[in-house]
C-alpha cells in the first residue's frame, strides 16, 4: 500500500499524537497510555511502533517487556476510525512479530474481549494466536466503549514462530486443523448491541463466560474463529 509507512514512535509529539489517537479510538472516560509512560518505556526496551500514512499517525502498538526475556506483554492496538479498511491492524501486528523475533523474543501475550467478533477475527483469525485462559471482569468498571459491560478478556498466546503464524506472516492461508465450534455466535456488532439491548449483551457476556470456561477447564482451547458464522472453533 503506497503512502504507508511502518516504524517506531519519535519524540514527545508523536508520543503526544499516539495519546490522543487512543482518546478517539476508546471514547470518552477511558484512560489512554500517557506519553511520557510510552517514551520511557520505549527506551527501556518496549515497542512503541505507528502506521503513518502520508505522514499521519492512523494506528498505534504499543508493547513491553515481561519478566521472562523471550515474552512480550502487548498492551495496546489502535487504528483511527478513518482508515480502517486500510489492513493497519493485521501490518502493526506483524511489525510488531518482526521487531520481537529480531530481538529474541518467541512469545507475545495481550488480553481481548472475547464478545468483539472484529477482534476475534483479528487477533485469533489473521493473526493465529490462540486461548486457554478466560479472565473474567479483568479490568473492573470500564469507560467509553467499554462502559456498562463486565470487562471479561481472553488471555492470547501468539507463538510468532509457529507454522500457523509464519503461513500468516507470509500472507498464505492458514493449513486446516481439526476444530469444533463453540454453539454461542457472537454479536455482528457488540457495541450496536449494549446501546440497544443491553440486556441481551450482558446474558451473551454471561453464556460466552461460562462456554469458554467449561471448554478450557476440559484442556481445550481456542485455534480459530469462524467469521462467516460468528463462533470460536476450539481443539478437539
Amino acid at each position: 500500500m503506497t503512502g504507508v509507512t511502518l516504524r517506531d514512535l519519535s519524540g514527545m509529539a508523536e508520543f503526544r499524537e499516539a495519546e490522543a489517537l487512543q482518546r478517539e479510538v476508546w471514547g470518552e472516560g477511558d484512560l489512554p497510555d500517557p506519553a511520557d509512560l510510552m517514551m520511557v518505556i520505549q527506551a527501556e526496551g518496549g515497542l512503541a511502533g505507528g502506521a503513518f500514512v502520508e505522514g499521519r499517525l492512523m494506528g498505534y502498538i504499543f508493547g513491553f517487556p515481561t519478566r521472562d526475556p523471550g515474552i512480550q506483554h502487548s498492551h495496546r492496538l489502535a487504528v483511527l476510525p478513518e482508515a480502517r479498511g486500510l489492513g493497519l491492524g493485521v501490518r502493526l501486528k506483524f511489525y510488531q512479530r518482526d521487531w520481537c523475533l529480531t530481538r529474541g523474543m518467541t512469545l507475545v501475550r495481550w488480553t481481548f474481549d472475547p464478545l468483539r467478533a472484529v477482534n476475534a477475527t483479528l487477533n485469533i483469525h489473521r493473526l493465529g494466536a490462540t486461548s486457554d485462559t478466560y479472565l473474567e471482569d479483568y479490568y473492573g468498571e470500564m469507560a467509553g466503549i467499554n462502559s456498562g459491560l463486565a470487562s471479561d478478556r481472553l488471555l492470547v498466546n501468539w507463538d510468532l514462530a509457529s507454522p500457523v503464524v509464519a503461513a500468516l506472516a507470509r500472507g498464505i492461508e492458514r493449513p486446516p486443523r481439526p476444530a469444533s465450534p463453540l454453539a454461542l455466535a457472537l454479536p455482528e456488532d457488540l457495541g450496536d448491541l449494549a446501546r440497544v439491548d443491553p440486556g441481551r449483551a450482558s446474558d451473551l457476556r454471561q453464556g460466552l463466560r461460562e462456554g469458554l470456561k467449561a471448554a478450557f477447564s476440559n484442556g481445550r482451547r481456542i485455534v480459530d474463529f469462524d467469521r462467516a458464522a460468528r463462533v470460536y472453533l476450539l481443539s478437539d
